[in-house]
């Protein structure tokens, strides 16, 4: 154990401690782009259907917009986690946010959805480089007494950026065009680019002098495009989605036999509660991500709501997750995170089972408080299950628990648009959505929560499974 702690610490003891200075900074940088990237996340789906009027696009060629971004995020978070961690945080960190504002720039002055999508998955490399090193940047920074307290900040970062989103968002695309939700990341990216370079000192290349896994990076990267882009054209994609599957058999083996693997996969094998965790957390997302996406376009199309006002209807979920979130972080401290945690997935399920009986007259009333009682359930799933996942591991793979965490949401909320873009495709085509499309929208968004009903119907059990993480 001694041994695998002086791995963990780089075997050399702090002899100086970070100042207050770049505690702070640190804090400063990792905080405003933990609401960068939640706000430009949620504050995309409003502005969705005016992109669509003015590109004039269909439906599958819009669920690409947030699609590219968790894409492109999932299959460069691990392989990017792992060059920080060789090459030193603080540079991938910088390099990240210039690469997200540079592609929130460019994503500002699209001529057409394709360049856009394109843009969007710029943003997400960015991204990637941002998630893999941020937190772990806090907790190089904080020692143990005080790191509780800073992420505790930046989680409620995220929620903040996750509520503000559908409200500004809606704002800016009502008053000023849908280009402004992409030109408002600039300056806050100049920002902590600014602070990062100014105020933040040290690299942070813990991992310094081991191998990179480029092998396994290709392998994974692949697996996941062949996969997704086959789901999102399932008649003839049939075979991208086998090749994908028999890249994925690839990626274990390989990842088995390599001596630094990018995604170590005797975690799964030899401990239950972690590897049931982060499976239900890969339902979970699979099962929720698309809810702000479609109820967007519900909301914007079938109701008829202007950007704003949708946006205001939508953040009722976000903002009871954050109210909500640090009770239930608190209640898996005292009760076992498994029960919290499945009880969470319990009232998801139901909740979107409410939502697979949606039509073009049920209530807002309605739409508003089912939306409110998913931001409940989730947040009495998300919390319990991270605390369950990061207390099923020794401290050495604490890195490795987060990013893997961090790889099932990406891929979670990649798996829920995918699912999306296979029932567009097979009920709306390639048309753009117009008055005479909208009874096959209200089809279409049904039977998209009816799956999600499904998978996190399977995720209760995922949940049940994982074991105790409390003796007696």
């Amino acid at each position: 154990m001694k041994e695998h702690m002086e791995l963990e610490t780089g075997t050399r003891p702090r002899t100086n401690a970070p100042d207050k200075s770049i505690k702070r900074a640190a804090l400063i940088v990792a905080t405003l782009s933990a609401f960068l990237i939640p706000f430009t996340g949620s504050s995309v789906n409003i502005a969705l259907p005016q992109i669509s009027s003015e590109f004039n696009s269909d439906a599958v060629l819009l669920s690409w917009i947030p699609t590219a971004f968790f894409l492109t995020a999932a299959m460069f978070l691990v392989p990017l986690g792992r060059i920080a961690d060789l090459k030193g945080r603080k540079l991938v960190f910088l390099a990240g946010i210039i690469i997200f504002t540079i592609g929130s720039l460019l994503s500002a002055v699209s001529n057409s959805v394709e360049m856009l999508i394109l843009c969007r998955g710029v943003q997400g490399i960015g991204a990637a480089m941002i998630f893999g090193t941020g937190l772990a940047i806090l907790t190089s920074v904080y020692p143990l007494g005080e790191r509780g307290k800073v992420l505790g900040i930046n989680v409620a970062s995220v929620y903040i950026g996750l509520s503000a989103g559908p409200f500004l968002g809606g704002f800016l695309t009502q008053n000023l065009g849908w280009r402004s939700v992409f030109f408002i990341n600039v300056p806050l990216g100049i920002l902590i680019v600014i602070l990062g370079i100014w105020k933040l000192k040290g690299k942070w290349a813990e991992a310094k002098g081991e191998s990179f896994d480029s092998i396994g990076s290709i392998i994974y990267g692949v697996m996941l495009v062949l996969i997704i882009y086959g789901v999102t054209n399932f008649q003839t994609g049939y075979l991208l989605i086998l090749a994908g599957f028999i890249l994925l058999f690839l990626f274990v083996v390989w990842e088995n036999r390599v001596e630094h693997p990018i995604l170590d996969i005797r975690l799964f094998r030899q401990n239950m509660v972690f590897s049931l965790s982060n499976f239900a957390a890969l339902l979970n997302y699979s099962a929720t991500f698309a809810i702000t996406f479609l109820m967007s376009l519900y909301l914007q199309y079938i109701k008829d709501f202007s950007p704003q006002d949708a946006g205001l209807i939508l953040v009722s979920q976000p903002i009871v997750m954050a109210v909500f979130s640090p009770f239930a972080g608190w209640l898996s401290d005292k009760a076992e995170p498994r029960v919290v945690a499945s009880t969470g997935m319990g009232l998801l399920t139901i909740g979107l089972f409410i939502f697979s009986n949606i039509s073009s007259n049920t209530s807002i009333t309605l739409i508003i408080g089912n939306l409110a009682f998913l931001g409940f359930g989730f947040a009495l799933f998300s919390s319990p299950n991270t605390n369950a996942i990061m207390s099923s591991v020794e401290s050495r793979y604490l890195g490795i628990a987060s990013a893997t965490l961090g790889t099932m949401r990406l891929i979670g909320q990649v798996v829920s648009m995918a699912i999306v873009m296979l029932i567009f495709s097979l009920y709306l085509g390639r048309e753009a959505i117009s008055l005479d499309l909208y009874p096959l929208l209200v089809t279409s968004i049904r039977l998209v929560f009816s799956i999600f009903t499904g998978l996190s119907f399977l995720g209760i059990f995922a949940s049940l499974g994982r074991g105790k993480l409390r003796p007696g």
